[in-house]
C-alpha cells in the first residue's frame, strides 16, 4: 500500500481520490507481480500497428521503452463495462463505527471497488454504467465513456457511501430488470453477498444466464466478511444473532455452532463456484478484509478475453 493511500485511509470523504489512490497502488504492485504482462501503462496509449499512420507515435514513451506506442482518443473506446450493486440490508454488515480503507462494511468495499474499477476504466479509455438495486431497482445509468458521465456515477456511489439501507431482497428479479436494459455487449461485474429471502437459487442463476444474454460477459463478485461471515470468528458469550433481512432472531454461543457453520458455509461457497461454471459465469469469492488486489487483477484478466 502506497504512503499516500496509508495516510488518508481514515477519511473516506474523496471516493475519486481514494479510488485514483488504490489504482496508483495496483499499478505499482502489478510491476512486481506474476501479472507484469498485462499492460498497465494503458492510460493513453495503444501498441502501434505496422502500416499504420506514424503522426500519433509518442516518441518520447518510445524513448523510454523501445516500444512504438499511439497516443489514444476518446472515440477508440472500445469496451463497455456495466457495474452492478446489491445495497440490501446484509450488505451493510458489518456494523462499522470508525471506517477506514481496512475496516468496511460490504457495500463500502464494494462502492470502493466499483470506483477503482471505474478509474481504471477511465484510464484505458473505456466506458462504464452503473445499476444499484434493493428491493427495487435504486439506480440505473447506461454505458457512456464521458467524464461528465463518469463523475454523475461517482456522485452517486458517494451517496451510497452515507447511506444505510433495511430492504431485504430478491436479486434473481432485480438482474432481470437490469439485464433488459443492458443491450449492447458488455462485460458486466456484479458485487452481492448472495444472501436473499427466499432459497431459490435455480431462478438467481436464470436471472445470471440473463446477464449474459447478447453475448455479455459475467463476473460475480460474491463479498464477504471472511472473519466473521465464513470463520464464524465470534467470542464465547451467548448472543443474540439477527437476520438483517427478515429479523429472525436465535440465541447461542458461536462455539457451539463453529465448526458445523463452517462446514455449511463452505459447502455453500464451493455449490456456487460449480453453479457458476455450469453457466460460464466467472466467480470471485471476495473477502472485505483482504483489499481490492483481487478486484482489479480479476478486471484485467476479464478485459483481456473480453476483448
Amino acid at each position: 500500500m502506497s504512503p499516500l493511500l496509508v495516510k488518508n485511509i481514515s477519511e473516506l470523504n474523496n471516493l475519486e481520490l481514494l479510488a485514483n489512490q488504490v489504482v496508483e497502488g495496483f499499478i505499482t504492485g502489478m510491476h512486481k507481480s506474476p501479472f507484469h504482462g498485462f499492460s498497465v501503462e494503458f492510460a493513453e496509449h495503444r501498441l502501434y500497428n505496422k502500416g499504420e499512420s506514424t503522426r500519433h507515435i509518442d516518441w518520447k514513451l518510445y524513448a523510454k521503452t523501445k516500444k512504438l506506442f499511439v497516443k489514444r482518443y476518446e472515440e477508440e473506446t472500445n469496451l463497455r463495462c456495466h457495474l452492478i450493486i446489491d445495497n440490501s440490508a446484509s450488505m451493510h454488515y458489518p456494523i462499522v463505527k470508525n471506517p477506514s480503507i481496512d475496516n468496511l462494511t460490504k457495500i463500502a468495499f464494494s462502492t470502493i471497488a466499483s470506483a477503482a474499477l471505474m478509474e481504471i476504466l477511465k484510464r484505458q479509455r473505456d466506458a462504464v454504467g452503473l445499476s444499484i438495486y434493493s428491493d427495487k431497482d435504486d439506480y440505473y445509468a447506461p454505458t457512456k465513456g464521458s467524464d461528465r458521465h463518469r463523475r454523475m456515477l461517482l456522485a452517486q456511489l458517494t451517496e451510497l457511501l452515507k447511506n444505510t439501507s433495511k430492504a431485504s431482497t430478491e436479486t434473481y428479479t432485480i438482474l432481470h430488470e437490469i439485464a433488459e436494459k443492458i443491450h449492447r455487449r458488455s462485460l458486466i461485474f456484479l458485487f452481492t453477498d448472495m444472501f436473499q429471502e427466499s432459497k431459490n437459487e435455480n431462478e438467481l442463476f436464470e436471472a445470471l444466464r440473463h446477464l449474459k444474454y447478447n453475448k455479455h460477459e459475467v463476473v460475480l463478485f460474491h463479498t464477504y466478511d471472511g472473519k466473521l461471515e465464513l470463520n464464524f470468528d465470534f467470542d464465547n458469550s451467548p448472543k443474540k444473532f439477527v437476520d438483517v433481512e427478515t429479523g429472525e432472531e436465535i440465541n447461542l454461543y458461536a462455539e457451539s455452532v463453529k465448526k458445523q457453520y463452517k462446514v455449511e458455509v463452505e459447502n455453500y461457497f464451493n455449490d456456487l463456484k460449480m453453479k457458476c461454471m455450469q453457466y460460464k459465469i466467472d466467480y470471485v469469492p471476495v473477502d472485505i478484509n483482504k483489499g481490492f488486489h483481487q478486484i482489479l487483477v480479476s478486471y484485467l484478466i476479464s478485459r483481456k478475453r473480453f476483448l
